[in-house]
């Protein structure tokens, strides 16, 4: 899953390399933390957050084929 949340952000910043997912498993759910180069957070975010919450859709569905539940946390 980390694979395919990576090539989602690659596909909308323009520093491929400033980008860092982190993943945190806790006993129930998978919390997946990324970090992108200031300049280009709003890329990721979105108008009022639309882009963010697509991904975090996505990766929602995803788990929940791997009856996992999966969080998608931006940090800056």
């Amino acid at each position: 899953m980390e694979e395919i949340l990576r090539t989602i952000i690659e596909n909308l910043v323009d520093n491929k390399e400033a980008i860092s997912i982190e993943k945190v498993e806790e006993s129930y759910k998978e919390v997946y933390k990324v970090k992108v180069d200031q300049s280009e957070i709003g890329r990721v975010i979105g108008k009022q957050g639309k882009i963010a919450q697509a991904i975090r859709t996505i990766m929602k569905s995803l788990g929940a084929k791997e009856q996992k539940k999966v969080e998608v946390e931006f940090v800056e």
